[in-house]
């Protein structure tokens, strides 16, 4: 089942359970996806819009000065397991020789392309700004 599959029927499960925050979140996520150009989205390109989604609300949110939302949390919920700190430092260190580049953070593309969309930038450049 693919993850735009599985928001669906999430959705149906939600409005079976009449909750209305979770059905309200999960409506706003699907008319995303019917914004796209093609019917069907691979994983990649839901966890994208799912991202999207999440950095738009977050910067809502801090412009509001609240703290977090149900909403957040929901779409939060469809994004793939993120790796960390110490799994990326771990690979890092056995993985990125960096005497073959001039500054630490030209080994972001190699890292990025190793751990792909379990990994948010930020967390990788401040593993690299420790080191």
């Amino acid at each position: 089942m693919s993850l735009q599959e599985k928001i669906r029927a999430d959705l149906k499960d939600s409005m079976k359970a009449r909750d209305a925050a979770r059905t309200s979140a999960l409506r706003v996520l699907i008319g995303e996806f019917g914004r796209q150009s093609k019917k069907e989205l691979a994983d990649a390109e839901v966890v994208a819009i799912v991202r999207k989604m999440i950095k738009n609300e977050r910067e809502t949110l801090e412009k509001s000065g609240e703290e977090s939302s149900e909403f957040l949390s929901i779409i939060e919920s469809y994004q793939p397991r993120q790796a960390s700190e110490a799994d990326i430092r771990v690979w890092v260190e056995g993985n990125i020789d960096f005497a073959g580049f001039r500054n630490k953070m030209q080994a972001m593309r190699p890292i990025m392309a190793h751990f792909g969309a379990s990994v948010d930038g930020n967390m990788v450049k401040k593993v690299l700004e420790s080191m």
